[in-house]
């Protein structure tokens, strides 16, 4: 760990290279390095193949970075989040910046990286408000130098909580050329929260909303993050799960009560997304 300035002809900065212990490397998202630095020149910083996550905002000044083949420029109140096993470099030029960024890395990181892509969540971005993201690494910041015997812990909730705002950043479908749809697409999902116990199909909700089936199916999951067929399963299942903890029913019934008249595929779906069976979790609780 080091926490004392860093100066130079190029850079000042002060920053944290952190060892997490070995359980929160195992399990936990964990920090590997968390600092500010203010350049006094312009200067480079490449980087490829590296087990990390960067996200990093712009306190003042201007630079670009590149990434993926693209090239962006970049300005004070942007913020960059980046997948550091792909190669990439930023740099700053005349208009030197001054930047907090932190690395990080654990379990499921990649697959939380790919769903804010897939929700539209792009290498930078720039919010309303930058005070957030900066409020957390100054947090991060403090934890890390501090002896606290659950700093990894803690670390772990500070990272988890920059991770939702990302999401919540990557994630702004009324700015979508079919936003104006929005309002029937919520009425399909109050349909499926209404009428989980029917028979539903697609061609079904296409006639009754008056809308094409393909394009239903597209812009429901632009809206919603997910299919339409995946939340009606969602839906049915936290009843289940309702019924399964707070009635005597049985299991049959309680598929069929969810329309799921098939007992063996009430069953199976009910594992899939719960990772148990009805049975073994009638008996959890």
């Amino acid at each position: 760990m080091d926490t004392s300035f860093f100066y130079g002809d190029v850079v000042e900065s002060k920053r944290i290279l952190y060892t997490p212990s070995p359980f929160a490397r195992t399990n936990l998202i964990h920090l590997q390095e968390i600092g500010q630095l203010t350049a006094h020149q312009p200067h480079t910083s490449r980087r490829k193949n590296l087990s990390s996550f960067l996200f990093f905002t712009i306190m003042s000044g201007s630079g670009r970075l590149e990434y993926g083949g693209c090239s962006y420029a970049l300005s004070a109140g942007d913020c960059v989040f980046l997948d550091c096993r792909k190669a990439y470099a930023h740099y700053t030029g005349e208009d030197l910046w001054t930047l907090m960024w932190v690395h990080f890395y654990g379990p499921n990181v990649k697959n939380i990286y790919e769903k804010y892509t897939e929700r539209g969540g792009g290498p930078f971005f720039h919010p309303q408000n930058t005070k957030g993201f900066e409020q957390l690494l100054g947090e991060l910041y403090r934890i890390a130098e501090s002896a606290d015997y659950l700093r990894d812990m803690k670390i772990m909730e500070k990272l988890t909580s920059l991770l939702v705002l990302l999401m919540e950043e990557s994630w702004h479908p009324e700015k979508r050329k079919e936003a104006s749809k929005k309002q029937n697409l919520l009425e399909v999902k109050e349909y499926l929260d209404q009428h989980y116990t029917e028979a539903i199909s697609l061609d079904l909700l296409a006639k009754q909303f008056y809308i094409n089936k393909f394009y239903l199916t597209r812009i429901f999951k632009e809206q919603f993050g997910t299919s339409i067929n995946h939340y009606l399963m969602e839906v049915r299942i936290t009843h289940a799960k309702q019924l399964l903890r707070f009635t005597d029913m049985t299991v049959e019934a309680v598929g069929a009560e969810c329309g799921m008249e098939d007992a063996n595929y009430f069953s199976r779906l009910f594992k899939k997304l719960e990772g148990i069976s009805p049975g073994e979790f009638r008996k959890m609780w």
